[in-house]
């Protein structure tokens, strides 16, 4: 029995091991993919703590044995690792994602590049990757809560683009354009960055400091975004599509008020303005409606449907017509893009081309952008030590504004259908009892009807836009081995761009119409303008290590540059066919007066010569140093003052790489940066050292539209109206800059802090002059500003586990400061300018309030001394701040209220992976600044949104009592405008994005490389705003929110 059971035992045993024998010896495969999803070959398959692996098949496919329990770690050059644990599935399919924070990372410094961990300066990247996690219509708008210290405001005009700011404001009066350089090639202006196609961006590379930015001399004080579009790659052939389907809607914050709310607050408005006159609003009478709802006040037709709510002495508000006019001009707006891309070629030809197509319909009826881009880039090698490229990015858009922006009755008239359609009353009525538009509706003095308004006037305009880069390089080094490391590059980049404005206002627009309601002149405008601008770089560069410990790099530039730019204008009334809108305008006889017509055209040519040298040294991969200076010579500087020269140097030390910390293995990046250089602001224009020159008209034989030479006088002359200024130069800046770079616990803590301090002077000001001179001002340079800040990056990854799931975090902020030091009459603050010494460049200045008046015994007392002083107070006005005590709103009780400047702005980035699901969440914000918005004149008359207004019952309103503005009553609140002036924060969310890759598995039987289908929501709320009815992100009261539908399919 014994034996019997010792034999059951060992086949027990035996079994056992069997079992795990065989679980030891289980095959995992699967497929390694890149971000894309596009296959990798020859990447790294190792069993964690082994010398066994394999590597990937060209298919990116892979079979190895392993254990469950076993660590498998997948790797491939330029991608972070990703390590899985092997578990009871026989299938791990792996995607590989570049390795941002890697030290090997390629930059773009300007004129070269260098590895991350060799930078000295201030640089952050963007890649591809991070910039089409939103599908966005320009490039600019990518970067929005990306970089730290970089704000960008965004615009929702389809096919315009806002505005960027690299850490604050320095000049006062210059403009604060970054500089952007695309594959090489300065441009002009930002004008003509929307027409890039943001797909064949490869990365975006932005220089912050002045130890980064000064290669670029006159040009670099606001900063460089560096724009680097996508080459051709040796290997198989790839081809991509990716198509996206937008809907947009307007989201408006503080609509226009309802008829019924309306009627309301005229009513309050009027009883406030004298309660022995008019009924109590709790208490409305059919009289005192007749009466406060004049027809010379409102017109005829609104006071009728405002009495259609009086039934038989009854009010009822629902008998009154509410016509929300935004609904009139407003739709959903439709944007489809789909652009398809190749590459592919062998190591000595390859190239990438794409083209692409954008249709954005706008929200406001009548806007519209099309875009259509190609791109084509060739690199060709013929032999090791010569390479040429060659790329051309080609684009055509065209825009319509939907109605003129040119407002021909009124010089304050919105320039959006939308604003003018908030300006007009909801008790008005489109049409009168026979059918036809009422052209004033409302009956309010400068307020006209938005009816078809967008087929009645139009402003369109086409560009297009040619950007080149051709080049060759040279490597000397493979020629002959001594001089290895020395190379030339001759780079030329033509810039060319063609803008072609035209405006017609019809005879029949609201703009033009007569009174009575017949039409009037109709008007057209044709406007041209030619860019022509190329940059010619000779670069001989030197890279060398010594002894693997010196690292040696030497950069001499030579460019030359110039920009040629053609104008031209004309424009007439009573053009004869509405059909010809501005294409006829040579069927116009000029010499009649009552056509107007006038045409003007200018040209503008300028140079810059440069020089350039850089010197970087590396010592032991510990001690870094940077050392660099410019030349600029221009011709817009008078004779004797073309020359400046803008230097810089930074030093860097990796203390990781120090004994002390070597052996610290949580620790793969310490690093050590500081800087300081100096750069120019270019705003100096071509001909301003000459002084500007002003065109003067003479009005001989009392024809004033006399535009040429005929038989009698040219009626045209001109004057200078500045005085000459042979010593004008450019405004300079000087930037000191502290940095820390740092990766640890490898690479899932990473990021930068940063600090600088800069000082600019040579500040180009309009100084006034004695009048004994023939001049009222010279331009010059004087005046001093200061700016510091401090920024923050944080990469997180939070989650990373065996099954998959990952969570990346980017966290940015930025705190800055900017104020002004000194100003042209010296130590003298400019109070008509708002410039003060000591205080922000860009302040808000006025009078300050403290609420509103209350109808306590306390104010009304005080109410009392100030109205014995002139003042009209009463309970619910606004209560203005008396600096001084003496109960007189004066001059000297101005006081600065805050800086237009956001102290603070920030970006929190997440991504979470799982398997093929992707989820992105990107939120931005503002804060610390203060906003002007303008009050609430709460006069009861037109452009009156939803407002929270002062009642007895309701004291704790945020605005003041209405009270009804007419012409000689003198009762308006004179401080209405000073609760306009208002602390501006917010955080918003800008996007969030959901997609899934297909499995591998399915896209390979229907022929695809790889397929992702993605869903996306932009601007679907806010985490915090300081107002509830105002954006600040777009400075209006209404923003865009959009729906996006996305497919990228890779063959």
């Amino acid at each position: 029995m014994k034996n019997k059971f010792s034999l059951l035992l060992l086949l027990a045993m035996f079994a056992l091991l069997l079992t795990s024998g065989y679980a030891q010896n289980k095959v995992v495969k699967g497929t390694i993919t890149d971000a894309s999803g596009l296959p990798i070959p020859g990447a790294n398959v190792i069993i964690k703590g082994t010398k066994t692996g394999t590597s990937t098949d060209f298919d990116g496919k892979y079979a190895i044995n392993a254990a469950p329990g076993q660590v498998l770690v997948f790797s491939s050059t330029g991608s972070k690792a990703v390590e899985m644990t092997v578990g009871q599935n026989s299938e791990l399919n792996v995607k590989l994602v570049d390795e941002i924070s890697q030290l090997n990372e390629i930059v773009v410094v300007g004129y070269g590049t260098q590895k991350k961990s060799d930078l000295t300066g201030a640089i952050s990247s963007v890649n591809a990757e991070e910039l089409m996690n939103r599908p966005v219509p320009n490039a600019l708008e990518a970067l929005q809560g990306k970089v730290a210290g970089v704000d960008i405001t965004t615009t929702e005009r389809p096919g315009t683009v806002g505005a960027i700011r690299i850490r604050g404001q320095r000049s006062l009066s210059a403009s604060s354009e970054v500089l952007y350089v695309v594959d090489g090639v300065p441009l002009l202006s930002a004008s003509g960055i929307e027409t890039l196609n943001p797909r064949d961006i490869e990365t975006m590379d932005i220089l912050k400091d002045a130890s980064a930015a000064a290669i670029y001399g006159s040009r670099g004080a606001n900063g460089v975004v560096i724009i680097t579009t996508k080459q051709g790659k040796a290997g198989r052939f790839t081809l991509n599509y990716s198509g996206t389907v937008t809907t947009q809607d307007i989201v408006d914050r503080a609509p226009s008020m309802s008829a019924s709310d309306f009627i309301t607050f005229r009513r309050w408005a009027a009883y406030n303005l004298d309660p022995t006159k008019y009924a109590h609003p709790d208490s409305p009478t059919f009289a005192n409606d007749n009466d406060i709802f004049d027809s010379a006040l409102d017109g005829q037709t609104s006071r009728d449907n405002v009495l259609k709510g009086w039934v038989n002495g009854t009010w009822d508000a629902s008998k009154v017509t509410n016509t929300d006019w935004t609904d009139v001009v407003t739709q959903t707006g439709i944007t489809t893009e789909h652009v398809l891309s190749a590459s592919g070629g062998s190591e000595k030809v390859n190239t990438y081309g794409s083209i692409g197509y954008l249709d954005n319909t706008g929200t406001q009826k009548g806007q519209w952008y099309k875009r259509y881009t190609a791109k084509l880039t060739s690199n060709i090698t013929p032999v090791s030590w010569f390479k040429m490229t060659a790329s051309l990015n080609a684009s055509w858009s065209e825009q319509d504004y939907g109605m003129s922006t040119l407002s021909a009755r009124s010089g304050t008239a919105p320039n959006a259908i939308y604003g003018a359609a908030k300006q007009i009353y909801n008790i008005a009525v489109p049409y009168d009892a026979d059918g036809n538009i009422i052209i004033n509706p409302g009956g309010e003095s400068g307020v006209y009807t938005i009816m078809d308004e967008w087929n009645r006037s139009t402003q369109e305009s086409q560009t297009l836009r040619l950007l080149g880069n051709f080049s060759a390089n040279l490597d000397f080094g493979k020629i002959w081995k001594p001089i290895e490391g020395l190379t030339y590059k001759i780079n030329f980049g033509p810039d060319f761009r063609h803008w072609r404005e035209g405006v017609y206002i019809d005879g029949s627009s609201a703009l033009k119409v007569n009174s009575n309601g017949a039409s009037g002149v109709n008007f057209a405008r044709l406007q041209n303008r030619r860019d022509l601008s190329w940059t010619l770089d000779n670069i001989i560069s030197y890279d060398r290590t010594f002894a693997n410990r010196h690292k040696v790099g030497v950069t001499l530039l030579q460019t030359a540059s110039a920009w040629d730019i053609e104008n031209s204008a004309m424009s007439a009334n009573n053009i004869p066919k509405p059909s010809f809108l501005w294409d006829a305008m040579g069927s116009v006889d000029p010499l009649v007066a009552s056509n107007n017509a006038r045409m003007s055209s200018d040209i503008e040519k300028r140079q810059l010569t440069s020089y350039m040298a850089r010197f970087n040294y590396g010592y032991d991969n510990r001690y870094l140093l940077t050392l660099s200076g410019r030349w600029d010579g221009a011709s817009m500087l008078a004779e004797g003052n073309h020359w400046e020269f803008f230097p810089s140097a930074a030093l860097a030390w990796r203390l990781n790489n120090e004994s002390f910390l070597k052996d610290v293995s949580w620790i793969e990046n310490l690093k050590l940066r500081v800087g300081f250089g100096s750069i120019g602001n270019s705003s100096v224009g071509p001909y301003s050292t000459l002084g500007p020159i002003s065109q003067v008209f003479l009005p001989f034989n009392g024809m004033s539209n006399q535009i040429a030479f005929t038989p009698n006088e040219p009626y045209y002359t001109n004057t200078q109206s500045g005085m000459p200024n042979p010593n004008l130069s450019w405004e300079r800046t000087k930037q000191y800059n502290l940095g820390i770079d740092f990766s640890f616990l490898n690479n899932r803590i990473s990021g930068s802090i940063e600090t600088y301090q800069s000082y600019t002077d040579k500040l180009l000001l309009n100084v006034k002059i004695l009048p004994i001179t023939g001049y009222p001002f010279i331009t010059s340079n004087i005046g001093k500003t200061e700016n510091q800040g401090v920024e923050l990056t944080l990469n997180v990854i939070p989650i990373q586990t065996a099954g998959g799931f990952t969570w990346e975090s980017n966290l940015n902020g930025a705190w800055q400061k900017d104020e002004i030091a000194e100003l042209a009459n010296g130590k003298q603050d400019m109070v008509s300018n708002s410039w003060f010494i000591g205080e922000s460049i860009a302040v808000r200045y006025g009078y300050d309030n403290l609420g509103l008046w209350q109808d306590t015994p306390e104010d009304l007392a005080e109410m009392a001394i100030w109205n014995a002083n002139g003042e009209k107070f009463s309970p619910g006005k606004v209560r203005p701040k008396d600096q001084n005590g003496d109960y007189k709103m004066t001059p000297d009780d101005r006081v600065v209220l805050g800086n237009s400047n956001p102290n603070w702005t920030m970006g929190w980035n997440n991504n979470f992976t799982y398997k093929g699901f992707e989820l992105g969440v990107n939120i931005y914000g503002r804060m610390g600044y203060t906003a002007s918005l303008g009050g609430e004149a709460l006069t009861a008359h037109a452009n009156q949104r939803e407002t929270d207004y002062w009642r007895p019952d309701n004291t704790d309103a945020e605005f003041q009592k209405p009270i009804l503005g007419q012409a000689t009553s003198g009762s308006q609140d004179a401080y209405s405008g000073l609760l306009g002036f208002t602390k501006a924060s917010f955080v918003k969310i800008r996007n969030i994005s959901l997609g899934y890759n297909l499995p591998k598995d399915f896209t390979g039987k229907i022929g695809l490389a790889n397929m992702k289908i993605y869903a996306q929501a932009v601007n679907p709320g806010s985490i915090y705003q300081s107002l509830d009815w105002y954006d600040f992100d777009t400075n209006a009261t209404y923003f865009n929110r959009s729906f996006v539908m996305g497919i990228d399919v890779g063959f």
